[in-house]
């Protein structure tokens, strides 16, 4: 028997939930404080139009996608898993740590999946990425920067570190395999009192480094993660083309003599099949909803993300 969904946001996010569990055959309902908007998707996608106070108690849903503003992400998912409802809950998972490990700990007592929407995690490309690092082509992974970058989206409540890095801080914690030991972030607000560019740099207790630089404000899109190994360099670089989009550099760099020589290699891209990382992300939580198996990105991965965050923030007057 599927599960039947519920879509709770009918936000730009919520909409691509919306239509890609209907292409899946899961969606049973959407709900939005507007009703208009909750009815007109419902029109379009033949499910249900259910007020939000009336969706947790409703015995016909399974389980409810949130991709609300933030600072209701935490509260919503208590009250689906204390009804019975396993969650996928969009990043950010909450506007605070405290917040976050409550609607963990919810789910956990009350034995409901807990998911969190970092959906990067399921691109084929990182997940070829992924293997060849356990696979150890990379040789040992020593340091790792992610690049995202562009015009908007603008928030009121969450800056450009909060909004556009939690992708990237799954992505750099699903390689290293354990949470950095030192954060230390810089940020620039130009717009208001928020940050519309921000860095974050970590060092790891086996001695890997990492940074990630974000930004709202600029001039040209860059959406790149790339991981520096002793045998050679990876780049994931979701702008290029399927064809493109992970690159392996096989550079050497040694001592001759006393000084440094390299040689830089032409990059060798790697085949990556195609497939939308949010149609794979649904598909796993639903996996996950079936077999009662922890997702990959769980209640705990995005309470280090947001302690990451909030270590990293940087509070302009």
């Amino acid at each position: 028997m599927k599960s039947r969904i519920a879509v709770l946001g009918c936000g730009y996010w919520g909409s691509n939930h919306i239509r890609t569990l209907k292409a899946l055959g899961v969606l049973h309902a959407v709900s939005d404080a507007n009703r208009a908007r909750a009815e007109g998707f419902a029109s379009e996608q033949d499910c249900l139009a259910i007020e939000p106070d009336a969706l947790f108690a409703r015995k016909d849903i399974d389980a409810i996608v949130m991709a609300l503003p933030p600072q209701f992400h935490a509260e919503t998912a208590i009250k689906a898993v204390e009804h019975g409802k396993d969650v996928l809950v969009e990043k950010p998972v909450a506007l605070t740590v405290a917040d976050a490990e409550r609607a963990v700990a919810a789910a956990k007592a009350n034995n409901r999946i807990f998911m969190v929407g970092h959906v990067l995690r399921f691109h084929p490309a990182f997940e070829k990425l992924k293997q060849l690092i356990d696979d150890g082509e990379l040789g040992e992974v020593k340091y790792i920067h992610s690049h995202r970058l562009g015009l908007g989206k603008f928030h009121t409540e969450n800056d450009a570190l909060w909004d556009l890095a939690p992708h990237d801080l799954s992505m750099i914690l699903a390689i290293t395999g354990s949470a950095p030991v030192e954060v230390r972030g810089e940020g620039a607000a130009i717009l208001d009192h928020l940050s519309d560019f921000a860095h974050v740099h970590m060092r790891f207790a086996n001695g890997l480094r990492s940074h990630l630089f974000t930004s709202r404000l600029n001039p040209y899109r860059e959406r790149r993660l790339t991981v520096v190994g002793t045998r050679a360099m990876a780049v994931f670089d979701d702008v290029e083309p399927w064809e493109r989009k992970l690159a392996v550099y096989r550079h050497a760099v040694w001592q001759d003599s006393g000084h440094w020589a390299f040689t830089a290699n032409e990059p060798t891209y790697v085949p990556v099949g195609e497939g939308m990382p949010l149609t794979r992300e649904l598909e796993h939580f639903l996996h996950c909803i079936r077999t009662r198996t922890p997702p990959l990105t769980d209640g705990e991965e995005a309470v280090t993300v947001l302690r990451i965050l909030t270590a990293g923030s940087v509070t302009h007057y």
